[in-house]
């Protein structure tokens, strides 16, 4: 179940279990079925005993692999092939108890609860490959085919593949279920720490923007920076605040979010002629990085110092990347700030491309620097 990842594979651990739960149940069902039957027809048993210790067989491997199936790391192949074995042995077992010329075995339908296990476990080819080993050693015993031989074998090789089918579309549905839970409470809690800083940080940034001004000289310039640092907070704020809409509605074209990035000072961007429509908190996410990059050239080489920022649209992902023409980043100055607790480069870009699956690359150098980020569609 790997291929769910890491923040899906609770849920459609989930899944299975509340399945195998179900099937232990269908087990001891069908355990007390073949109980009955073989009571109730006591007198087609050639050695009574033999049935019984069928019987009795089939009864601990119930309660044991009904225990052994409560904890997901114990349904393995050798305990399914173990399963599997046991439902086999059983049928093999019927001509000596009952004779050549047996209507029914002693299982009965107590065979169908290992192959549903391979089902549940392993989806439909599991289902199909488990039903294909118990109908054919079923029919290879018998003496003479009936068409209800053929009607009960169509069942098992039709069933298994369906159950199969079913439960990876009831772990499909959870995994989105849970994403879509997630991306909601990512976007209440953007909008609620949009709040915060609305009513914290921006009317501070505006009172130093003012008495700045008021005052004069350096206070001046630092009123300027903080009222430049506000307009960037309250445009992140409109973001954020429209992020809940956007989870809803749909995608947004990454490339024309990007493209607005022009207006920028000295930022260059270029895009793929058509749309790159990405999940609207993926987009968000790629284009706050962007921001974050062209934040670090303004601040380390120079406001409107020259920046390119380039698109790439393929069928499993986008790229893109941002460079400058600076003098680079000094070796050891990012674990260096690392170290100090400085963590814009890490969370900023790094944490948030990590978190949407792809990767950052960072190539610096007197060239200047350059971020490639790759980022799964």
């Amino acid at each position: 179940m790997s291929r769910y990842g890491s923040s899906g594979v609770r849920a459609a651990v989930a899944v299975e279990d509340r399945l195998f739960r179900a099937l232990a149940v269908l087990r001891v069902i069908t355990l007390l079925n073949a109980i009955v039957i073989n009571v109730y027809k006591r007198d087609d048993l050639v050695h009574p005993w033999g049935g019984v210790a069928i019987l009795a067989g089939m009864s601990v491997w119930t309660g044991f692999v009904t225990w052994a199936y409560t904890d997901a790391v114990r349904r393995s192949i050798p305990m399914l092939l173990a399963d599997a074995g046991v439902a086999l042995a059983a049928l093999l077992l019927t001509p000596l108890v009952k004779g050549a010329d047996f209507d029914a075995t002693v299982p009965g339908f107590w065979v169908m609860a290992a192959l549903l296990a391979w089902a549940v476990r392993f989806r439909q080819w599991g289902g199909l490959g488990a039903a294909v080993v118990i109908v054919g050693a079923d029919l290879w015993l018998r003496a003479e085919i009936t068409q209800t031989n053929i009607g009960n074998a169509y069942l098992l090789l039709i069933g298994g593949p369906i159950v199969g089918f079913l439960c990876g579309s009831l772990q499909e549905m959870a995994v989105e279920r849970d994403a879509a839970q997630q991306s909601a409470a990512a976007a209440a809690e953007r909008a609620r720490l949009a709040r915060v800083v609305h009513d914290g940080v921006l009317q501070v940034l505006a009172l130093v923007q003012r008495r700045g001004t008021e005052l004069g000289g350096d206070a001046a310039q630092l009123g300027q920076l903080a009222g430049e640092q506000e307009k960037r907070l309250r445009t992140l704020i409109r973001s954020q605040d429209a992020l809940r809409d956007q989870v809803e509605s749909g995608v947004v074209d990454l490339a024309d979010a990007l493209a607005r990035l022009r207006d920028r000072t000295g930022v260059d961007v270029a895009v793929p002629g058509g749309s790159v429509d990405l999940p609207a908190a993926t987009a968000t996410e790629v284009v706050a990085v962007v921001e974050a990059c062209l934040d670090n050239v303004g601040r380390h080489v120079g406001e409107g110092a020259p920046a390119w920022v380039l698109l790439e649209s393929f069928a499993d992902r986008v790229e893109v990347s941002v460079r400058d023409d600076g003098p680079g980043i000094p070796e050891g100055r990012l674990a260096e700030a690392s170290a100090q607790g400085r963590l814009g480069v890490l969370e900023s870009i790094q944490g948030r491309i990590r978190d949407l699956g792809g990767t950052a690359e960072l190539t610096t150098g007197s060239f200047g620097t350059e971020w490639e980020f790759s980022v799964p569609r």
